[in-house]
């Protein structure tokens, strides 16, 4: 069944580039393009910049090194320095402090004169000869269109390049995706005390302390040690489509019943959580795997070990191929520990090229973050924060060449962009 729905909207706003997302590509993306003197709005579905960390508690940043030298610079760079952050180890993953990097994000987006507007959504785009020249967007006072000269999309989903007509890649052959995960907050965790979060799982399962099998456990990482709160990457829910709904409302009330049996596991089976209580699960979803943009040129997992660069090279990175258990049983779990073999060795990265952030079908639209041009294998790699500082920040750059020059993505002068990325 369908409706015609007509209805007069205002223009309510106009810019230079207009930035769909303030997760860390689109907080990267924003401020390399405000830095380079260009008008440009970001749009946040929620009340606070940080996608993924913050809405849905996501405990860590990964690495932002090869083991030998740090690859994730200029605005990732900049990020780990606020922090306060420091190369202890090689390949560190850092605990997220939650008010720390929001304020981070805050305080580098009002710097560069980025216009923020929180609780705003795309809901679609208004197009003609392969150009987006407005997008819809959903506010507390109802629809508006606010038009651009140029869209970058770092929505995770994808969402504004499928509106402006983009074609798109998910899951497997069949369509399936990895597993998600509600994030959380826990209490009452004596770190000093802790054993390694899995140790007891099989035992608890035999229990019957699980109502499905899923041994794969990240566990409750530092994030307070000193008060005894840490956050947790605990559980997964299967077969979510976030496309859908209905799926992700299902996934939703499915994982916060979940998450009290880990909460009865910890207590019980696990040294150092006989008091471990979750504080707060996460409002959204962790949500690994989405829609893969078809772009000018799509990265493949032959490229994961390969030492030549691409000619339009916009920055080097390296982490696992981590694809999530897909099924709640053992093979599920097997094909877990399969994908994570792909790994590099210390001082081995990948190349990332100007070509996988440019959308086929769409002259002005760029995308980064985990909704790049990859295949299955690279978008896992790719989709984790430190890489997602290197496309927004290749976008945003990208973005502003284009404003200068009046010139389609496609068509953008790389090695302008190349220098500029570097200087920043």
């Amino acid at each position: 069944m369908e409706i015609l729905y007509n209805k007069k909207i205002s223009v309510f706003d106009s810019a230079d580039i207009i930035v769909a997302g303030g997760g860390p590509s689109g907080v990267a993306a924003s401020v390399s393009a405000a830095r380079l003197g260009k008008r440009v709005i970001l749009l946040e579905q929620s009340g606070t910049l940080g996608g993924a960390s913050i809405l849905s508690m996501v405990a860590e940043l990964m690495n932002f090194d090869d083991g030998e030298r740090f690859v994730s610079n200029g605005i990732g760079r900049e990020v780990f320095d606020r922090l306060g952050l420091e190369l202890r180890e090689k390949r560190e993953w850092h605990n997220v402090r939650y008010e720390e990097l929001k304020r981070t994000y805050d305080d580098m987006v009002v710097e560069a004169g980025v216009e923020v507007m929180f609780y705003t959504r795309i809901v679609d785009a208004v197009c003609s000869d392969g150009r987006i020249s407005s997008v819809i967007v959903s506010g507390p006072d109802g629809l508006f269109a606010l038009e651009g000269k140029y869209f970058i999309d770092c929505t995770g989903s994808g969402s504004l390049s499928v509106f402006a007509g983009a074609d798109y890649e998910y899951g497997d052959a069949d369509g399936n995706t990895m597993s998600t995960t509600i994030c959380t907050l826990w209490g009452g965790v004596d770190f000093d005390k802790k054993i390694w979060d899995a140790e007891h799982y099989q035992r608890a399962y035999e229990d019957g302390v699980f109502s499905q099998y899923d041994s794969v456990l990240p566990g409750i990482k530092k994030n307070y040690p000193e008060i005894n709160v840490g956050g947790g990457n605990v559980g997964h829910c299967f077969g979510v489509d976030d496309r859908d709904v209905k799926s992700l409302t299902q996934a939703m009330l499915k994982g916060r019943k979940i998450l009290a049996e880990y909460e009865h596991y910890y207590r019980n089976y696990v040294n150092g959580c006989e008091k471990a209580t979750i504080i707060k699960s996460a409002d959204f979803i962790g949500i690994r795997e989405s829609r893969r943009i078809v772009c000018e040129y799509m990265l493949t997992r032959e490229s994961f070990h390969s030492d030549e660069p691409f000619y339009d090279e916009i920055g080097r990175y390296s982490y696992p191929v981590d694809i999530h258990p897909m099924t709640a049983d053992k093979n599920g779990m097997k094909g877990f520990s399969e994908a994570l073999s792909m790994r590099h060795r210390d001082g081995e990265t990948y190349s990332i090229p100007y070509r996988c952030l440019v959308p086929k079908r769409v002259d002005n639209l760029l995308v980064a973050g985990r909704c790049i041009g990859t295949d299955r294998a690279m978008q896992a790699s790719t989709r984790v924060i430190p890489c997602c500082y290197i496309t927004g920040q290749a976008t945003g750059v990208a973005a502003a060449v284009c404003v200068e020059d009046s010139t389609p993505c496609r068509e953008a002068d790389v090695e302008k962009i190349r220098k500029l990325i570097a200087e920043l």
